[in-house]
């Protein structure tokens, strides 16, 4: 790792004055595009889930032309449908004292107190305008006896703001943005390229321009000019192989975009999630999400005693520990994610862990259903309850699901400014694959909120900025930047079809995930990092000496796809633990074995390490360059996280 440059001042351009005018100050600001010179801007758009179409049917609705790009059969398919239990909003339905503020703290602490203070209260302002925009579309929340949306509570609040649609919340979501997209797809306004994956970034005096991208059906390498290119192609989660995004989730085009010159931000900030379903076997390719709504009713819990291997309706009231309960009694089951997941850690690794692996903890319904009754639980969560007797066999409505932490979502990403805008000028990054919102711990139902208020309402303003400001000169793929950034995305895949190897990729995949998860999960310290960073280069030469990639590249060629992916991951791996290893503190997801309090709790240290990590590409095999952004909290006081 370098810090030559650590010194180097990013200019986050956040407005001036109060935090609650800066959205404000900033839209009267920035320059605008006459609705007749719309028309003459093309625009790229990477991803098509919440962030992607959003922006894009936004763009286009404006009248801009957009060309969106997806490596799913269709829009609808993007991995925002998996997300379950709800998406945040500061109305205030429930009366019970919620406001914009309120959430913008919550989001803040429960970040701790490493997030950029401007973008989350913007956050929290346009969060309101989501739901009535998702209302408008015929999305069909959840609502009350009397018609009203109704809410729920999710961990790291004291309030109920989470609007959802039962279990199925981005999927409804999608679908309202999706309606949107495909509206603007009959006015001839977007263009739509499906089975299309982004390989590269194309770079033009310093601007992004374009992107060459791979014809999955076909092989074949197309490349494509505009004025902007929105990135808005989700988290990396998938470098631990075993998670719960869908396998097609990757780092590349983020990746591909950090080596043309965008910062990658806090790579190490990963958020693993504490109501999943438990490793079963080492034949599993990924894991599968419990939402985090189930614990408003369901109570997490473990035996009292060690080797206790009764069933659990066997285990009377006094022999069990509702240890969340116990341990914060002021939030209870509904701490944040990073809380929760340590917590089931520590009984796990303490010997109180039960199924047959011991790495699990039970989530129990008893009470809910005496209480309320098995129809209304059912209600709110009968298809999570399908969804999990389909898997495990077991019936939740009878016996506790048993749950264990996974790694689920990726606060890290892509630098970017207020704009949203990287290092690169023109190219905007949105949602999961930027770094801005979240800090070091995401809170439940914020992703979803956060993609669409990148999409709908922050990106149609700033990248109409760009495009008035900039200057820019008309570009189309006949430039020799988009024949030798195509060149080299092909010999890339030359290369890896040439190898001709010993080992599947799956399987090289599967190492590293091992890696990542023992040195690099839930708890982390300089000796694991180390020894990841010397394993992940091992196993990045074995990579290119010994993996075996059939077919041709002039065709449909899955394992092709997954080997390109699968190299980026063991680049992207390195610098993950280079980023972790000088983050001498603990801090939400990044949690470092040596800063612990006595009772197992996050200690930051907020004097030397208050900033946003972001890294600088210096070349193949050689080491980033460190930048900071020095964060300062003028609003919300940095405190001791606490939830007891």
């Amino acid at each position: 790792m370098s810090t030559a440059a650590a010194q180097h001042t990013l200019d986050a351009r956040i407005p001036d004055g109060p935090i609650d005018q800066k959205w404000t100050r900033c839209k009267d600001q920035l320059k605008l595009v006459s609705p007749n010179n719309k028309r003459k801007y093309d625009i790229i758009v990477v991803g098509t889930g919440l962030a992607g179409a959003s922006a894009a049917a936004s763009l286009a609705e404006l009248g801009y032309n957009v060309k969106a790009f997806c490596y799913q059969d269709s829009a609808r398919r993007a991995h925002s449908i998996a997300a379950q239990g709800g998406i945040n909003a500061a109305k205030n339905y429930p009366n019970d004292g919620d406001s914009v503020y309120r959430l913008f703290y919550d989001t803040v602490k429960g970040g701790d107190f490493r997030a950029r203070e401007a973008n989350v209260y913007r956050l929290s302002e346009v969060s309101n305008n989501i739901i009535d925009q998702c209302v408008a579309q015929g999305v069909p929340f959840a609502r009350e006896y009397g018609g009203t949306l109704a809410n729920r509570t999710f961990g790291g609040a004291q309030v109920s703001r989470t609007f959802y649609c039962r279990g199925q919340t981005g999927q409804q979501l999608l679908l309202g943005a999706y309606s949107a997209l495909m509206r603007q797809v009959a006015a001839k306004k977007v263009e739509m390229f499906p089975r299309r994956e982004m390989l590269d970034l194309v770079v033009v005096d310093g601007n992004a321009r374009g992107i060459v991208c791979r014809n999955l059906v076909t092989g074949e390498i197309e490349t494509h000019a505009a004025h902007a290119v929105l990135l808005c192609t989700g988290g990396y989660g998938n470098v631990f192989y075993l998670s719960t995004n869908a396998k097609g989730c990757n780092v590349t085009a983020a990746w591909r975009c950090y080596k043309r010159g965008a910062f990658f931000a806090n790579p190490a900030y990963t958020q693993i999630h504490p109501t999943c379903i438990p490793v079963k076997g080492a034949y599993q390719s990924k894991l599968t999400l419990m939402s985090e709504s189930l614990r408003n009713d369901g109570r997490v819990w473990v035996p009292k005693n060690t080797g206790d291997s009764r069933s659990p309706s066997e285990i009377p009231e006094e022999d069990r520990d509702y240890y969340l309960e116990r341990k914060y009694p002021s939030f209870g089951n509904m701490v944040p994610r990073d809380v929760a997941s340590r917590a089931a850690k520590e009984r796990c690794d303490a010997g109180y862990g039960v199924g047959e692996t011991q790495l699990a903890v039970y989530l129990d319904f008893q009470r809910a259903i005496e209480e309320q009754g098995r129809g209304t639980i059912e209600a709110k969560y009968g298809n999570l309850f399908h969804m999990y007797k389909k898997i495990t066999d077991e019936d939740p409505y009878q016996v506790p699901m048993r749950i264990y932490p996974a790694v689920h979502y990726t606060m890290g990403g892509l630098w970017v400014d207020y704009n949203l805008e990287s290092t690169i000028p023109g190219l905007f990054v949105l949602g999961e694959a930027n770094f801005s919102d979240h800090g070091a711990n995401r809170l439940g139902a914020s992703a979803l909120m956060q993609g669409l208020a990148d999409g709908y309402f922050v990106a149609p303003y700033t990248v109409g900025h760009h495009l008035a400001s900039s200057g820019l000169k008309p570009v189309t793929t006949a430039h020799p930047k988009f024949k030798e950034t195509a060149v080299e995305a092909r010999n890339r895949i030359e290369r890896l079809l040439s190898v001709n190897g010993k080992r599947s990729v799956d399987d090289i995949h599967r190492q590293l995930g091992q890696i990542m998860w023992d040195n690099c999960g839930m708890a982390r310290n300089a000796q694991g990092l180390n020894t990841a960073i010397e394993q992940i280069r091992s196993l990045r030469e074995e990579f290119w000496q010994n993996v075996r990639v059939l077919g041709k590249g002039e065709s449909f060629n899955q394992a092709l796809e997954h080997a390109g992916r699968l190299a980026d991951f063991l680049e992207f791996g390195e610098l993950f633990a280079q980023d972790a290893l000088q983050r001498e503190e603990s801090c939400g997801g990044h949690f470092r074995d040596e800063h612990q309090t006595e009772e197992n709790e996050a200690r930051r240290d907020d004097e030397n390490f208050a900033f946003v990590g972001a890294w600088e590409h210096q070349g193949d095999d050689k080491d980033a360059t460190l930048h900071k952004e020095q964060l300062t909290f003028e609003e919300v006081e940095l405190s001791t996280r606490s939830y007891k």
